[in-house]
């Protein structure tokens, strides 16, 4: 009975265990796509930017009309 004690515990935690292992991967995968997304977007506000500053007519300093 002794031996057996191991085993039925494991049997009875493995369920526990599972969904956790499927909550914590489920939020691994979540956190990449987020962090994913974020630099895309990122990426694509610094490229667009840079493309309203090259067609924007004028130098950086509008503030000193006189």
């Amino acid at each position: 009975m002794r031996q057996l004690r191991p085993l039925i515990f494991l049997l009875a935690v493995a369920p526990l265990l599972n969904g956790c292992l499927a909550l914590g991967t489920a939020a691994l995968v979540t956190d990449v796509a987020v962090g994913t997304v974020g630099t895309a977007v990122g990426a694509a506000t610094a490229v667009g930017g840079a493309a309203i500053d090259v067609v924007t007519p004028g130098d950086d300093d509008e503030d000193d009309d006189r």
